[in-house]
């Protein structure tokens, strides 16, 4: 359908191009359509250079080459007979009319921009069912969102995700920014937690091994109609926000196994600064040393198990003891005690958001 279009406009066109052969390349460097039907069906990918890559005219042997779009690495090329400036300024302005009938074919025909502008808020809440319904895709099943970011050209990440999950009529890859992609899977209506865990760790291990890349994956909680796959996003979104701060060694965070960390990230600056001179009366978390701070998380990852945290510590019993007395006198709370221990975890983490760049103000 695409390259239907594209020659429309060609063909109206072939009078400004002065007789100059013109056409479009897509992404196997293919000729799709041109002003010499010949010419279809060529393969130019080696004459392509970097034209895919940036947004110049580039001069190849015989042709100007242009991507189409705005994209970071584009699918489809225009070229031009020629590589003179007039050939270069044409192409240019060949690019400019298939840019906007690409963009006309990608809202009306292409489920892919269909998702990605429910996912943006870019499209009426009313207007989802009619557009669903005119390209055959399933309203009420269950979805969930996979926010992937990664720290490399999003265009790369975007190509081996979606070699991952090729079924373009259940799972949808869309690229949001340079370094996010969001993958849009169908699951079943009781799926568990733990096989989304092992979806995620598939896209970790795999983009992981093939671009040589840390990535950090946020799950969205699963929705069951199309409507939703918005907050689902959003979700996925607040997971990975939330794990920057609370669990940054972690590559993958589900936005349901957040706990207090999403409530803490909710909150208001100013009401997180008074829990903490309020519960910090005494003094403040600064007082406190590195050898304390990892003795106190010790401390907790043992269940406030003094024996247990002291074996692990390499420290004596009696050392351990004496920490905890040290900062029962620093701050006023005894970390022996559980109601003490609850409300020193939940200032630690509060201090921890304070001290991030992802300050919900």
């Amino acid at each position: 359908m695409a390259s239907r279009l594209f020659q429309t406009v060609i063909y109206q066109m072939q009078s400004a191009l002065n007789g100059k052969r013109a056409g479009v390349i897509d992404a196997a460097g293919v000729v799709i359509s041109c002003t010499d039907v010949n010419l279809i069906g060529e393969n130019y990918e080696n004459q392509l250079s970097n034209a895919r890559d940036t947004g110049d005219v580039v001069a190849g042997e015989k042709f100007c080459f242009k991507r189409i779009g705005s994209r970071s690495r584009a699918e489809h090329v225009a070229f031009c007979e020629g590589t003179d400036e007039i050939t270069q300024m044409l192409v240019g302005i060949l690019c400019v009319a298939l840019s906007q009938i690409k963009q006309f074919y990608d809202e009306k025909y292409d489920k892919i921009s269909f998702v990605k502008n429910i996912l943006i808020d870019n499209i009426m809440s009313g207007d989802v069912y009619i557009k669903a319904k005119a390209l055959h895709l399933n309203t009420d099943v269950f979805r969930v969102a996979f926010l992937i970011h990664t720290k490399n050209d999003e265009f790369t990440a975007h190509e081996v995700v979606s070699g991952i999950f090729p079924d373009k009529n259940k799972d949808f890859v869309i690229s949001i920014s340079e370094t996010d992609v969001v993958l849009i899977k169908e699951v079943k209506e009781d799926v568990a937690q733990k096989e989304l865990d092992k979806i995620a760790l598939s896209i970790v291990d795999t983009l992981g091994s093939e671009l040589m890349t840390n990535v950090k994956i946020g799950i969205g909680s699963v929705v069951s109609n199309i409507t939703e796959i918005n907050r689902s996003y959003k979700d996925a979104c607040v997971a990975l926000e939330v794990g920057k701060v609370f669990d940054n060694e972690l590559a993958i965070i589900s936005y349901n196994n957040l706990g207090i960390g999403r409530l803490i990230y909710q909150l208001p600056t100013k009401l997180c600064e008074l829990f903490l001179k309020e519960v910090f009366k005494k003094g403040s978390l600064d007082l406190l040393d590195d050898e304390t701070i990892i003795t106190i998380q010790k401390f907790f990852e043992n269940n406030l198990n003094v024996s247990e945290a002291s074996r692990q510590l390499f420290v004596h019993r009696n050392t351990l003891v004496y920490r905890l007395d040290k900062i029962h006198k620093i701050t006023g709370l005894d970390l022996r005690k559980f109601d003490d221990a609850i409300v020193f975890k939940v200032a630690m983490m509060v201090n921890r958001y304070l001290g991030s760049d992802n300050l919900n103000i």
